[in-house]
């Protein structure tokens, strides 16, 4: 990609009493330059300010050029952030994974939701998975010279047969040189497997966690962690796909593989290694593994310890903040996935142990997707209709914010936080971690 088809970085926010803000950058202004190279991401861009003095070129929102000189200690930040991550646009996915919940969606709904992002950058700075086939020699160059680690792999199966099935893409087949490629370089990854039954399960799986595991030796390991995640279908898969959900009996099944192999890594490298995604513990019914067997949740972001942790939050900031009674009494609803149900049952016990607050646990399946077992991220405004309506709601919902579009009031289904609201008669309150969860309890 030449320099001139990378567009310059749109501002959508100056902090304030930063740099910027004193210079007095505005929202719609756009950098087209610093020190003479045009940024291609947020990457280069933290790159390029790392210097003392800048020279940028910018243009404001009336369209007019102006150059810059700012000095400034090295490591100074300048308070801007971007409309976007990436100047030069996205990387798609060229592959074809059977399980990819894209493919999955009904069609008609916003663009964004069709977009496969199979891009390192993303991955590199917030823990997106990608596959690494999508990868130039160019962007293998960029990885290893900045030092771009770590990142975070869809590896699914290390059989290139297996691999190259799932992805439905020969390149697949070339995972564990690229994880050489990775180890020789002294650049980690974050490992995920998404086990489809009947295809990577099985022998497969843990042939592929023995082979990730020869992986985590020496000093700077080329994987650091892997995850173990259940496939999720959904009703609008393609109708001719070989997929088949996951039932109880699988869970269990690979709930007792992947602890044998715990134990034989743990033993090894002092470390659990390989985490199973808290989804496998409610499919197959059975507790979550206590706080101290996740370490520093390494996969957090993979569904891996997330309700525990949540858990953990909530007792230490409870313990704190939550009153014996409340002056005012209210009542609330607390919308969550039903995957979840049994998990927060004991937090609406101690919420409705408050004098004057009744807190109540309404867990929804997604009729949406078609899902029985469904987790929170997942639900859509067309299932909060579904399962609230007629309903008495109280006060209002609380409803985790997670199911909303980023910084956006949207659900999955395109309708809006307003459209349910106003359908349903009452307010909703997108709830973002455990204390704006107990601060809207006590205080609304």
């Amino acid at each position: 990609m030449s320099e001139l088809s990378i567009r310059p970085a749109l501002i959508s926010h100056v902090i304030p009493d930063s740099i910027a803000a004193e210079i007095g950058f505005e929202p719609g202004d756009a950098i087209i330059s610093i020190n003479g190279t045009r940024p291609r991401d947020l990457i280069d861009y933290q790159f390029l300010c790392a210097d003392e003095i800048l020279e940028l070129e910018v243009i404001d929102a009336k369209g007019k050029t102006h150059r810059l000189e700012i000095e400034k200690e090295c490591d100074e930040d300048l308070g801007l952030e971007f409309d976007t991550a990436l100047f030069d646009g996205l990387i798609q996915c060229n592959n074809r994974c059977p399980f990819c919940f894209i493919d999955q969606q009904p069609p008609g709904k916003r663009q964004s939701l069709y977009l496969k992002d199979d891009d390192y950058r993303l991955s590199f700075l917030y823990g997106s998975y990608l596959t690494l086939t999508n990868l130039t020699q160019k962007e293998w160059d960029r990885i290893e010279q900045m030092r771009l680690s770590p990142l975070y792999v869809s590896i699914h199966a290390t059989e290139p047969e297996i691999r190259s099935r799932l992805l439905k893409n020969q390149r697949a087949g070339q995972i564990l040189e690229q994880l050489k490629w990775f180890q020789k370089r002294r650049l980690q990854i974050h490992a995920q497997v998404v086990v489809c039954p009947g295809i990577n399960d099985g022998i497969y799986l843990e042939r592929t966690l023995l082979d990730l595991a020869q992986f985590r030796q020496g000093e700077v390991p080329a994987v650091a962690s892997a995850a173990v995640v259940p496939v999720g279908l959904t009703r609008f898969r393609p109708a001719d796909d070989e997929l088949i959900p996951v039932s109880r009996e699988k869970a269990l099944e690979v709930i007792q593989q992947v602890q044998g192999l715990q134990k034989q890594f743990y033993r090894q490298f002092g470390s659990t290694f390989a985490w199973l995604a808290d989804e496998w513990f409610l499919i197959a019914q059975q507790e979550l593994p206590a706080e101290c067997h996740y370490e520093d949740y390494p996969q957090i972001g993979n569904g891996v310890g997330s309700i525990r942790c949540f858990l953990q939050q909530f007792h230490n900031v409870a313990d704190r903040i939550l009153p014996s009674h409340l002056e005012t009494s209210r009542r609330l609803t607390w919308v969550v996935g039903n995957a979840v149900e049994h998990a927060f049952a004991p937090l609406v016990q101690q919420f409705n142990q408050v004098e004057g607050l009744e807190v109540n646990l309404v867990a929804l399946r997604s009729e949406y997707w078609g899902q029985e077992i469904t987790v929170t991220g997942l639900l859509t405004g067309h299932d909060l209709l579904k399962g609230l309506e007629g309903q008495d709601l109280g006060e209002g919902i609380m409803l985790p914010a997670v199911m909303l579009k980023y910084e956006d009031t949207r659900f999955l289904d395109d309708m809006t936080l307003e459209e349910v609201s106003d359908r349903l008669g009452v307010p909703i309150w997108p709830i973002n971690g455990v204390e704006e969860l107990i601060e809207c309890c006590i205080n609304g």
